[in-house]
């Protein structure tokens, strides 16, 4: 099995994957941007981004769809649930991290680099928004799910703080004072080993 991707990507969740589920592979560190469009590399990904797995001839690429079939084939409960109730709540926030998290996180970092104060504003108060659902989601849980750490909450974790920086928590304009819950929990997914050996890689 092999992981194309620097620790320094969006590929990181994917290798945090990989080490979380104790899965033997070899990562290919190709850089975004540069390496990551190189006529090699297209024959893999023909969209230029990382990361891609290829696992034995099988070709999978965006990092939250080789997270979710890996956990699939390698995982077991509690990582990976075997209900689908349980199997459901996991593609609902591996999902809501993409689609409702990511873009407002996104957009509020071009703002602050853009200078425009007023974008800026709008964008923190769109990213505070849904923090705020995910704030009320965990107040009374350790987790997602429950009690346990399952690969739901490895995926959203790794949008709000991948391996290789510190993520909203590095953000003055975010008011972390108001999200605890949110920040408690990322704290706790972020101690785990695999986490740790994701940030020692190329």
């Amino acid at each position: 099995m092999k992981l194309y991707g620097t620790s320094k990507s969006r590929a990181s969740r994917s290798l945090w994957a990989l080490e979380e589920l104790a899965v033997a592979y070899e990562q290919i560190p190709i850089a975004p941007y540069t390496q990551s469009r190189s006529p090699e590399y297209l024959r893999i990904n023909p969209n230029g981004h990382i990361p891609a797995l290829d696992d034995d001839g099988l070709i999978i690429w965006e990092s939250m769809a080789i997270n979710l079939y890996l956990a699939d084939k390698h995982g077991r409960a509690p990582l990976w649930p075997g209900t689908p109730a349980e199997r459901g709540a996991i593609y609902q926030w591996s999902f809501w991290a993409v689609t409702e998290n990511e873009p407002r996180q996104v957009a509020h970092a071009l703002a602050r680099r853009s200078g425009d104060a007023s974008a800026s504003k709008a964008a923190l108060e769109g990213l505070m928004s849904a923090l705020a659902v995910l704030n009320t989601h965990l107040r009374r849980r350790s987790y997602l799910l429950g009690d346990t750490f399952t690969i739901a909450d490895l995926n959203l974790a790794s949008c709000l703080r991948e391996p290789q920086e510190h993520g909203i928590g590095n953000n003055d304009e975010i008011k972390t004072s108001v999200i605890p819950a949110v920040m408690d929990w990322l704290d706790r997914c972020c101690e785990r080993p695999s986490y740790r050996a994701v940030r020692d890689l190329p």
